[in-house]
């Protein structure tokens, strides 16, 4: 089986606009949360969210080109730039010519829709901007990295909810194994930080409202006073390499992807089986995908979300994925500080366990001050604080609407 290492790293996030700033952020505990500045959320039951800040897409592409860019793609785009930069690609056309491109987006250009829908009733149904549909589509986000960099080999979207990012990472990672690609840049891109996206999923009673005065505080995965996910935005690529291909040209190299799994809960539109056998399946396949045993991984970046069906239901499949070894393992949740970025959450966590095997270093779940243990949350979910500690091998998991779960592995090079 050929190995598949990562070579670079990109990032925009409500926590930074690169790798470094959204990992120096995470490992200090500050959090992007903030009352909603983008759109007047007067009206609405949920006041707050974790924006990209300070963002300006003119660093990473033509402005011409951006002006056809829903903001999902823009974050890809840029993500994509900063990674090949890292990487060392973004010149070498040979390389880029024959690699692929697996992003994903869970929703797509949600403002897109939300503003061309305004324009369509309100000229009576007679008129809409007329880039809508090319600036909503999913795929276009992974379209338009493969045009701005010359890509030429497979571009695919996967579109499985929260799952997305990781999906795209591990469908990546058969990509490379198999021999079709020697290069693949994956990861995941979302923007849904507006008034029908916050309606959208308020209405599911997904989103957390009660912490107006204290916005920081109200992305709290595992605590007793937990009220619901608090919404993120973002893009994050990583550069997914032949080991002997990175090897030849003298590349560095981050850590290899060594598994991944994914199952399907079949079980309802938007929430986990309460059971968490599949979820706790998934991680059990990528595990041994990756020729790893639960007592060997030192740290598990969670899925997190801060509601009370994820938390419970997530510590169930730990339990059952690691048994006794599930009592060792440090264990956080990023999206306390960054939120939930849905179709990026995954390549967000992923590229953050990769730091976090690069640097040593566990980060913390910041507003965990009482651990909700009667409702089944037991484990070590490192409160408050990141550690110090050796990182040898790192996993991340994600579960979204419909059931889909993935999980990827990480390990030391």
């Amino acid at each position: 089986m050929r190995r598949v290492v990562v070579t670079g790293l990109g990032c925009v996030s409500p926590v930074g606009n690169s790798m470094d700033e959204t990992w120096d952020a995470v490992t200090k505990g500050r959090s992007g949360i903030a009352l909603i500045s983008r759109y007047d959320s007067s009206a609405f039951k949920v006041k707050y969210d974790a924006e990209v800040k300070n963002f300006d897409a003119s660093l990473y592409m033509d402005s011409k080109a951006a002006r056809k860019m829903a903001n999902f793609t823009k974050y890809a785009v840029a993500s994509a730039k900063m990674a090949l930069d890292d990487a060392g690609l973004t010149d070498n056309k040979e390389v880029l010519d024959k690699a692929s491109v697996y992003l994903g987006v869970g929703i797509g250009g949600f403002e897109v829709t939300e503003s061309s829908m305004k324009s369509y009733f309100e000229s009576n149904q007679t008129r809409m901007p007329p880039m809508t549909v090319p600036l909503l589509i999913p795929n276009e986000g992974a379209a338009n990295v493969s045009m701005a960099f010359g890509i030429h080999g497979a571009t695919h979207t996967i579109a499985t909810a929260c799952a997305s990012g990781t999906d795209a990472i591990g469908n990546a990672l058969d990509n490379i194994r198999s021999g079709r690609s020697d290069v693949v840049l994956a990861g995941g891109a979302e923007c849904t930080e507006n008034g029908f996206s916050n309606l959208g999923f308020s209405l599911l009673q997904a989103l957390s409202t009660k912490w107006v005065d204290d916005p920081t505080k109200a992305s709290r995965p595992f605590d007793k006073q937990r009220d619901g996910f608090v919404m993120g935005e973002g893009g994050t690529i990583l550069i997914l390499e032949e080991y002997e291909h990175a090897k030849a040209r003298g590349a560095k190299i981050y850590a290899e992807l060594a598994g991944y799994g994914a199952s399907s809960d079949a079980y309802h539109l938007t929430a986990p089986n309460p059971d968490g056998i599949m979820g706790g399946r998934c991680m059990t396949l990528a595990l041994h995908d990756a020729g790893v045993k639960p007592e060997e991984v030192n740290y598990y970046n969670a899925h997190g979300t801060s509601t009370h069906l994820n938390d419970s239901g997530e510590t169930k499949m730990l339990h059952m994925a690691f048994g006794e070894a599930a009592k060792k393992l440090h264990i956080s949740s990023t999206k306390s500080m960054t939120g939930h970025c849905l179709g990026n959450a995954g390549s967000l966590e992923a590229a953050l366990c990769v730091k976090a095997i690069e640097n040593n270093f566990v980060p913390p779940t910041i507003n965990l001050d009482e651990p909700d243990v009667e409702g089944g949350c037991d484990l070590d979910y490192t409160p408050n604080k990141g550690l110090e500690t050796k990182v040898d091998i790192a996993m991340s998991a994600n579960f979204g609407f419909g059931g889909h779960n993935g999980c990827l592995v990480f390990k030391r090079v």
